[in-house]
């Protein structure tokens, strides 16, 4: 965010970077935003379907399950048909990682304290090394290790990252440190406190969750207090927000938590009013038709919707195109902030839909030619 503008800068804290495949993950890099498919791993094909679905919504990074050998069998051809990396879950079978890493996976999820003997471990860094895979650390509180919790007595923040340290030790040992680690739990207060004490103990980066969150709404409410908690406060290199709902929603709900914040800005962003007698318009199902049909778009622009002159011309001046409500059925359309033109009723969706479409489509022309003419050399001088 713009430095004219204190009160909106984040400061984010200051971690490693490591490599997730091709996508950078701490350090300055983007905060990245992951889900993780819910399909049989090892029918390959409703694997692929469902990410290439993910994709589309503008996952960075998607994790699948690896519970079995027929599901590292499907990993490769998984692996090669999607275009982004793939992390592979692995909870206790240390084989499972090995041949998750052969296959391609651009990540282990795993936790070196649980899949047995020192050896195993030292196989597993290994494997990870050979291929290039980084690792993430994920500790949860509803399985929090024996001795932790008869020293604890519950799981709390203390006992998450005391979890974490001993396993990223494990990893140390071995001359590993291409790692990212989670502290994850489904009370939020817990969460949050952990991730800030980790965060305190370790310059890793930290992938932000709030585990078993609930359903879209109640899980999205539940994740965005405690992510966008620790996000404002500049923790958190790469997420998923964890949701009873398909994989997909997860990432727009993602991305639209660090779009509030300013840390991504991807897509369309819609101001739009709750409504009230005074809409012009039905700003409720305006808003639903328009977000669904203009989810296609990636590039970064905005638009207001609202139904009626108490606050929509003030709306519109900060976005790029706008739409206001106005009586008999004919509604006013801002262009940069300015006024332009009306609309009709029977005209409105499609319109918008248009316009935003040549706002992106400008949008991009310009920054391609802005990338076309840094890669220009200057002429010499005379």
């Amino acid at each position: 965010m713009s430095s004219i503008r204190p009160w909106r800068t984040i400061e984010r804290r200051q971690s490693r970077q490591i490599m997730v495949g091709s996508v950078p993950v701490g350090g300055d890099a983007p905060i990245t935003v992951q889900t993780m498919t819910n399909t049989l791993t090892s029918d390959a094909k409703a694997t692929i379907d469902q990410i290439r679905r993910c994709e589309e919504a503008g996952a960075d990074l998607i994790r699948v399950s690896c519970p079995d050998v027929e599901s590292t069998a499907a990993f490769k051809e998984i692996a090669r048909a999607a275009t982004v990396p793939l992390i592979a879950d692995i909870h206790f079978h240390y084989k499972r990682a090995l041949e998750a890493a052969d296959a391609g996976a651009a990540c282990l999820r795993i936790n070196p304290g649980n899949i047995g003997s020192d050896e195993r471990v030292a196989e597993v860094v290994r494997a990870a090394k050979a291929n290039g895979c980084a690792i993430r650390i994920g500790v949860n509180a509803g399985s929090l290790e024996k001795d932790l919790l008869e020293k604890y007595g519950e799981p709390c923040p203390e006992a998450l990252v005391e979890s974490a340290l001993d396993h990223i030790k494990l990893l140390q040992d071995h001359d590993f440190h291409d790692y990212k680690v989670a502290v994850k739990a489904s009370d939020v207060f817990l969460a949050v406190a952990a991730y800030q004490g980790l965060a305190d103990a370790t310059d890793c980066p930290l992938h932000l969750g709030i585990t078993e969150a609930g359903g879209l709404i109640g899980g999205t409410v539940k994740s965005s207090i405690g992510m966008g908690n620790l996000l404002w406060a500049g923790i958190g290199d790469t997420l998923r927000v964890s949701l009873s709902a398909e994989p997909e929603e997860e990432v727009r709900v993602g991305f639209e938590m660090l779009k509030a914040l300013g840390l991504r800005t991807r897509g369309v962003r819609v101001v739009s009013c709750p409504s009230c007698a005074r809409q012009g318009f039905d700003v409720i199902r305006t808003v639903e038709a328009l977000e669904d049909r203009l989810q296609h778009i990636k590039t970064p622009l905005s638009l207001s919707v609202l139904g009626c002159v108490v606050n929509g011309p003030g709306e519109a001046r900060e976005t790029d195109i706008g739409l206001t409500g106005g009586g008999n059925g004919k509604h006013m359309v801002y262009l940069s902030g300015l006024t332009d033109h009306t609309v009709e009723d029977a005209d409105m969706l499609d319109h918008i839909v248009k316009l935003v479409e040549a706002k992106a489509a400008e949008i991009e022309a310009a920054d391609e030619a802005a990338t076309d003419a840094a890669k220009v050399p200057a002429e010499p001088a005379e």
